[in-house]
């Protein structure tokens, strides 16, 4: 059975930091691409960043570049947002996702994160 747990939301100030982190099991962990996406109250969801395989290459929207950075354990089935300098745009349901090598994508149940004075 596959699963993907989310886990490091809640409340923080602006400017503070989290860390999320996403222990996935029931699948190949070392051969999939990972990734989180966030859905902000009335939006859509969109990718925050994704990381490789191997050799690790990592992307990340625009809107959270040099503020996030995401990151995985192979050895452990765990992949890791550490967000700095949150903002309250960063407000949001935060999901982890996992494609893997037969291109099937499994999803987390989300995490929420609010960023608030």
């Amino acid at each position: 059975q596959v699963q993907l747990v989310e886990s490091g939301g809640g409340l923080v100030q602006p400017g503070g930091s989290l860390r999320l982190s996403c222990a996935a099991s029931g699948f190949t962990f070392s051969r999939s691409v990972m990734s989180w996406h966030r859905q902000g109250p009335g939006k859509e969801r969109e990718l925050v960043a994704s990381i490789t395989t191997t050799n690790g290459f990592t992307n990340y929207a625009d809107s959270v570049k040099g503020r996030f950075t995401i990151s995985r354990d192979n050895a452990k089935n765990t992949v890791y947002l550490q967000m700095n300098s949150l903002k309250p745009d960063d407000t949001a349901v935060y999901y982890c996702k996992a494609i893997s090598r037969a291109n099937v994508a499994y999803w987390g149940q989300g995490i929420q994160v609010t960023v608030s004075s």
